[in-house]
């Protein structure tokens, strides 16, 4: 399998098993808010962002790593004609004992310190089990996260995509076994069990990845004919990029952690109640936004494979790949996403109805929409940087987007209330994207094509969201199940690639002719 294909099929399976556990993730939380309630799912929420902090600490700058060195000494085998099993097993060796390291040392200071930051900083103490259940989570997770980017680099990245159908398949699994078996139908009883759910799940994934591992190690030794020599720097190297982003993202999450802590207590100054705003908070967190990004498990997919191609086509010296690479993923992505948010725009009541039992949603929907195109580019935009080695510059204006985030909490929400919420994350959105864009175009020369790009797809959005409005209302027939939704989602991407084929933002006979070659590849 050439290298084209063997990305476009990584790349679609990853896309299939992100959007059936994306949705399966969404459906599922519509299924929590209603099974434990509002109250409690913004409660849920609030330990997400301390667990998410702690999983960031333990975690960060490690896979993108191992991604990295794996990658790059395959990018070199192909200069030097030479093996690289012995530099990938030290590699490896050095990535998990790290791992290992940092995660123990993590794992034990979120299970000392949850009763002050349950009582103290979160001012509620039913998360305190909850965070102590969750710091037996860390270890596995930061080991498996090492081992995914082993799997990354080699392009068997089904391995992955096994291990996330398995992870959340028994988290729900559990999840609902466990809020059967609860002694007490209260808030805290039903966070315990998702918390208690959600650590037996990652012990089952860990175990699932390791025995992966061990099982291509041992045919890596077996299919290498020679071996290539062993980097005594790898050590260096390893620290050298794990370290710089370690600490950028302890920063960013923790930033962001007190940003979460905020937005409760900014929408209860506004003058909602307390239950209120933990409810709107958990509505926004757990279900809008899993909603609306939940088209970018197709972009996101193969912007994750981004890293491997960029970093070996950069040890191999390639720079005019690099350049391709970049102007095929600017225009697929921008294509895509104004697609998306034109969908979900239009059809943000259907999607509310159906989807999220609020009557606010579709608001909040049409209010994120237009950001869509800005996100999903930022993603792509980001693997790329990370494959060309700027990571770290990635991780500063992650930064400087979270630190804005908890300064326009801070002050807009008491006065605006959710409003001030929105603004602050079109704010911080267009600022991080726009920084990293100009970046990547000032290290590589892609040929920028806006009327292709920009400016054919959103007319042909609008046009394809105005003529599928104009026919629902015609007929009078708006979705009422999810079967109807999705009908009416097809349609309209129908209608929309083919008004790009018309306006020749993308050209048929080249997509024909890419099928073909595909298929006879």
């Amino acid at each position: 399998m050439d290298r084209l294909k063997k990305f476009f099929v990584n790349g679609m399976l990853l896309t299939v098993v992100a959007l059936a556990t994306r949705y399966v993730s969404v459906s599922f939380n519509v299924y929590l808010s209603n099974r434990i309630g509002a109250v409690a799912m913004g409660v849920f929420t609030l330990i997400s962002s301390v667990y998410g902090f702690a999983l960031t600490l333990a975690t960060s700058g490690v896979s993108l790593a191992t991604t990295k060195l794996v990658s790059e000494a395959i990018g070199r085998q192909k200069i030097e004609n030479s093996g690289i099993s012995g530099t990938t097993s030290s590699i490896m060796k050095k990535s998990i004992i790290l791992s290992l390291s940092i995660s123990i040392l993590i794992s034990c200071l979120l299970f000392l310190s949850a009763e002050f930051v349950g009582r103290d900083l979160l001012k509620d103490i039913r998360t305190v089990p909850c965070l102590k259940i969750l710091a037996f989570s860390l270890v596995p997770i930061a080991i498996s996260s090492s081992l995914s980017g082993y799997f990354t680099a080699i392009r068997k990245v089904y391995k992955n995509a096994a291990v996330q159908i398995l992870g959340q398949a028994s988290r729900i699994y559990l999840s609902v076994y466990l809020l059967s078996r609860a002694l007490a139908n209260d808030v805290k009883s039903a966070c315990v069990a998702i918390v208690s759910a959600t650590v037996i799940s990652e012990l089952i994934c860990f175990v699932f990845h390791f025995v992966s591992f061990i099982k291509e190690q041992k045919r890596a030794k077996c299919d290498s004919t020679r071996k290539g020599p062993k980097d005594i720097n790898i050590s260096k190297k390893l620290i050298r990029i794990t370290l710089p982003v370690a600490l950028s993202a302890y920063v960013r999450s923790a930033l962001i952690t007190v940003e979460h802590l905020l937005i409760p207590w900014g929408l209860e100054r506004s003058g909602v109640g307390k239950n209120a705003s933990l409810a709107a908070y958990g509505t926004i967190h757990s279900i809008i936004f899993p909603l609306v990004l939940f088209p970018s498990a197709i972009s996101s997919s193969f912007a994750g494979l981004l890293v491997p191609e960029v970093s070996e086509s950069t040890a191999a010296l390639d720079s005019s790949r690099v350049d391709r690479i970049v102007e095929r993923v600017l225009k697929t992505v921008l294509i895509y996403s104004i697609g998306t948010a034109g969908i979900m725009t239009c059809l943000s009541g259907e999607f509310a109805a159906v989807m999220i039992p609020r009557s606010d949603a579709a608001t909040l929907i049409v209010m994120i929409a237009p950001l869509i195109p800005v996100m999903y580019l930022d993603t792509s935009v980001d693997s790329i940087l990370k494959g060309l080695g700027y990571q770290f510059y990635g991780m500063v204006i992650n930064v400087i987007d979270a630190f804005l985030s908890v300064i326009l909490v801070w002050l807009l929400l008491p006065r605006f209330g959710v409003m001030g919420y929105i603004i602050t994350v079109y704010f911080t959105e267009l600022l991080n994207a726009t920084l990293s864009i100009t970046k990547l175009l000032c290290v590589t020369h892609p040929k920028i094509k806006l009327g292709d790009w920009i400016i054919k797809p959103l007319f042909s959005a609008i046009l394809a969201c105005s003529a599928l409005r104009y026919t629902l209302a015609l007929f009078g027939s708006f979705a009422q199940n999810k079967s109807e939704l999705f009908f009416h989602v097809f349609l309209l991407a129908i209608l929309y690639f083919c008004l790009l084929i018309a306006f020749k933002a993308i050209s048929a006979k080249k997509i024909k002719a890419s099928i073909l070659g595909f298929i006879r590849a």
